[in-house]
């Protein structure tokens, strides 16, 4: 069906429905109608807000009822536009009392000779598991080109209110990356900000600060981070990223590390350290992350880079150390995950809030896996050492950066299965007894066609339990100078 400017038909949805009756005589069909964004399947938290689609049919009137499998509709929408915008109230309540089962999406469409047909039902299981209740990540463009317009915003997934927590164009234009949380806990985060005022923004027992955590002897500064569980350290990776530009081929852009070292920020010491395994020209090692525990650390590691080699021959292994919080020392350095073997790469581990299993993105060659369609999403069984392809959530394009929710029943991820275009946060429920996700769904808009006509892509989507309180703080910090 031919679509016509989102806004019209979002309109005409609002204004045109009404509580006219379901059409008579309506003949049934054997298929599901075709929805946009699809939601056929999708296992959705008992506390999302409502996904609003467009009925992708061709049809002069549309009649959708919405309700819980073997009761009759709780919510219906008649209309003469295909977008449905179901009540955010009575989504909340349906939600309510099908917790643990599922709902159905019942679609009858009137042609323009009168006659009418009816779908077979769209049914989505409904969790009774709620999910964190905000996501938090970066909106930038994502060309090089447009860099200066970016911003890290919450989303409250409860509802569709998005808010700015720190815009670039409040503080000159300044790159603002790489936010970060201890536990899912917005009250213990940091943030960069790259530029004349440049920074690590830490926030910590109600004080926002800048700092400079870059490590004594390492040429690079502190760029990918994973909070310690205490809350005491931050684990960075030292990276000297490159971004470069092919004329031909399907890939027009890469990006890609020169040299990597690995460090941990001591917050409370205002320290930097290292170790002889984790730093220098034998390896790059990037995006660490640490486990439950404490006492482990994951990270990607490949073979330092020499000039002239070419990028698709960087591989990175999954690997791990040990670490002593009483003196801050490091282990043996341990290959978790030799992928460079097999010809394919690692990056963005993600372990579990119980510890036992380990999400990350598998890609050919390289770490910034947004740029490869290749990229997917595997699964890892801490206990027994057992991996598979996630295909549950996978698509055929890029599937990508991921965090857990903090009670580990749901993940969110980044895919450009939209439109192989721009990365848009996608959440999958899992079975941690299991280890089988749900079908994902696209975080909900009230607009069916949003993403379409969004032209900015999301960046580190990363789940949190509660919002983050007096932004303002963040845009003072800046204006500081850096804390000795």
């Amino acid at each position: 069906m031919k679509r016509f400017s989102h806004y019209i038909l979002l309109l005409c949805a609002i204004l045109l429905a009404s509580c006219s009756g379901k059409p008579r005589n309506a003949v049934v069909a054997d298929r599901e109608p075709a929805l946009y964004p699809q939601v056929a399947g999708a296992t959705f938290p008992v506390n999302i807000s409502a996904p609003s689609f467009m009925i992708d049919e061709e049809g002069e009137k549309f009649y959708t009822e919405i309700g819980m499998s073997g009761s009759s509709p709780a919510i219906t929408v008649s209309s003469t536009s295909a977008v449905v915008v179901p009540s955010l109230d009575k989504w909340r309540k349906l939600l309510s009392d099908a917790a643990g089962g599922d709902i159905y999406i019942r679609v009858t469409v009137t042609g323009a000779d009168g006659k009418s047909t009816q779908f077979a039902d769209v049914v989505c299981p409904i969790s009774p598991n709620p999910i964190d209740e905000y996501l938090v990540y970066r909106l930038l463009y994502p060309g090089y080109e447009l860099w200066k317009e970016m911003g890290i915003y919450q989303r409250n997934l409860t509802d569709y209110e998005q808010v700015a927590v720190l815009e670039n164009n409040d503080i000159d234009q300044q790159c603002i990356n790489c936010h970060s949380f201890a536990g899912g806990a917005p009250e213990t985060m940091m943030l960069h900000v790259r530029g004349k005022q440049g920074g690590t923004l830490i926030r910590r027992d109600g004080k926002t600060v800048k700092v400079n955590p870059k490590c004594p002897g390492l040429e690079n500064g502190a760029t990918y981070p994973s909070w310690h569980p205490s809350g005491r350290f931050i684990a960075f990776s030292a990276n000297n990223i490159q971004q470069f530009f092919h004329s031909k081929g399907t890939k027009t852009i890469e990006v890609s590390d020169l040299s990597a070292d690995m460090t941990v920020y001591d917050v409370e010491k205002g320290e930097a350290v290292t170790a002889p395994q984790l730093s220098g020209e034998e390896w790059m090692e990037t995006f660490p992350t640490w486990a439950p525990d404490g006492k482990t650390l994951y990270f990607c590691r490949a073979k330092g880079y020499h000039q002239g080699e070419s990028l698709d021959s960087i591989r990175y292994d999954l690997c791990r150390v040990d670490f002593d919080t009483a003196d801050r020392s490091f282990g043996e350095v341990e290959v978790v995950l030799p992928a460079s073997e097999q010809g394919q790469s690692v990056s963005f581990p993600r372990v579990s809030p119980d510890g036992r299993w380990l999400l990350f993105t598998l890609s050919e060659y390289g770490n910034f896996s947004i740029w490869h369609p290749e990229s997917d999403l595997w699964l890892m069984d801490m206990e027994n050492g057992t991996m598979r392809s996630a295909d549950e959530i996978n698509s055929d394009d890029v599937d990508s950066y991921h965090s857990w929710s903090s009670d580990g029943k749901w993940v969110v991820f980044s895919s450009k299965r939209l439109d192989g275009l721009w990365a848009r946060p996608f959440i999958a429920s899992f079975n941690p007894s299991t280890g089988q996700f749900g079908k994902p769904f696209v975080v909900p808009q009230k607009d069916p066609l949003y993403y379409d006509d969004f032209m900015k892509t999301y960046n580190i989507p990363e789940l949190v339990t509660r919002p983050i309180e007096n932004t303002g703080d963040f845009v003072s910090a800046v204006n500081t100078e850096v804390k000795k």
